[in-house]
């Protein structure tokens, strides 16, 4: 067996842990968890000991002396709850599930959350430790409690420089050295303020707050950011709107199915006049940023994004220049027209990750727009949508009232090819 050992976060280790550490021939751990340990149990003479840093050469070296015969008892030790994010995956993956004793201690978002009075059946942990911060980011901008898991790099001062500008109201909960008697530190503060600040290791979790809302006393059923919306595709009338100025339920049905939204994703509503695709994007837990260029459509999409219970963030600006400062997107949604709607596009399809959708009413313009997404490397395609509703009509009876005919183009950027399946292929 190897016996897997969480540390820190202020758990003891029991007397049973002590005597497989004590035991041990092979001793795998980060320095701190190495020094702990040989502090609390000691080490037996002549046990070979590894510092983790990449992970692969250290699961090289427990394969070699797992194969050894006679060769002894593996210890790993890790931060909290090793199978949180931890090194339970890579373990159970390498040297099967039924290979392993796993002794968790309490994790560190447990204790973190703990620590200043708060659930955490309701909140959403993303790990940034050797990931990309920017999924943390849209975690943090999309729901209002969230927990980062800290690295190298993606930390508080990272993640409040990318939440400072947003307007969203965000508090973040710095945990520092959780179960340390002597260093353990909890600082509530603003993003602005955790962006001005040099933090030194160890840093365990950050937690990210809308502090009006995260405290939710209904009781839960699942954990995490909960089933989502029961529908999508709202009807125009659950939207404040200026003349019937809002993408229509069937035509942003659609849109959302191209766009994907998804939790972890950033999605630009471009030219959003009621914000309706913003908001639709956030209820399926994608963080939104809606551009609107007139200021009384600005001060809807935010009563929109109120009324739905999501955070919207809002730009007030025209594209393409309001596009410059903003942080690149997943998929990007363009209403509306204007001349300079090709213009937009091209600015839109030069940063997004993913997806453009495109809505427009004008045929003369689908061309140019077609052309753009081409012209940026997308696969292109689109649809005419025609949809008639039912109306009533007196006498109880009813008819077929159409709706304005509307082209809803899209473009996908091409997924980059995998180096591995290419070199199979010319086997």
């Amino acid at each position: 067996m190897i016996t897997v050992i969480g540390t820190g976060t202020g758990t003891p280790l029991s007397p049973d842990s002590r005597r497989a550490v004590a035991e041990a021939t092979l001793v795998v751990g980060g320095q701190r968890h190495l020094k702990e340990a040989e502090a609390v149990a000691g080490l037996r003479r002549g046990a070979s000991r590894v510092v983790l840093g990449p992970l692969a050469p250290a699961l090289d070296t427990i394969a070699r002396h797992h194969a050894r015969e006679g060769a002894g008892r593996v210890v790993v030790l890790a931060s909290g709850d090793p199978g949180l994010f931890g090194i339970v995956r890579a373990l159970a993956g390498r040297f099967g599930a039924e290979a392993l004793d796993v002794r968790p201690a309490a994790p560190s978002v447990a204790v973190a959350f703990a620590r200043i009075g708060l659930p955490w059946d309701d909140a959403v942990v993303v790990s940034a430790h050797g990931r990309d911060l920017r999924t943390a980011v849209n975690v943090c901008r999309a729901h209002p409690k969230t927990a980062v898991l800290t690295g190298p790099g993606a930390g508080p001062a990272e993640l409040g420089a990318a939440l400072a500008d947003t307007g969203l109201p965000r508090t973040l909960v710095v945990a520092s050295a959780l179960g340390d008697p002597d260093g353990e530190r909890v600082e509530r503060l603003s993003p602005a303020d955790a962006a001005s600040r040099d933090w030194p290791e160890p840093l365990t979790v950050v937690l990210c707050l809308d502090e009006a809302r995260a405290h939710a006393p209904a009781p839960r059923t699942l954990a995490g950011r909960g089933p989502g919306p029961t529908r999508w595709a709202l009807g125009e009338e659950e939207f404040a709107h200026r003349d019937s100025m809002i993408t229509k339920f069937e035509v942003r049905a659609l849109a959302l199915a191209r766009l994907g939204p998804r939790t972890g994703d950033l999605v630009w509503d471009v030219g959003a006049g009621s914000g309706s695709v913003a908001v639709e994007c956030a209820r399926l837990g994608a963080a939104a940023i809606a551009v609107e260029k007139s200021p009384d459509g600005v001060g809807r999409v935010r009563a929109n994004a109120l009324a739905h219970g999501v955070d919207v963030q809002t730009v007030h600006g025209a594209a393409p220049a309001a596009l410059s400062r903003l942080p690149d997107p997943d998929a990007v949604f363009v209403g509306g027209g204007g001349r300079e709607l090709a213009d937009v596009v091209t600015a839109c399809a030069r940063r997004a990750r993913r997806t453009v959708v495109v809505s427009l009413a004008a045929l003369d313009r689908v061309p140019a727009v077609r052309g753009a997404l081409t012209d940026a490397g997308f696969v292109t395609d689109g649809v005419l949508l025609h949809s008639s509703r039912l109306a009533p009509l007196p006498g109880d009876v009813t008819r077929l009232a159409a709706t304005n005919p509307v082209f809803l183009l899209w473009g996908d950027r091409p997924a980059a090819p995998d180096p591995h399946s290419l070199q199979g292929a010319t086997q």
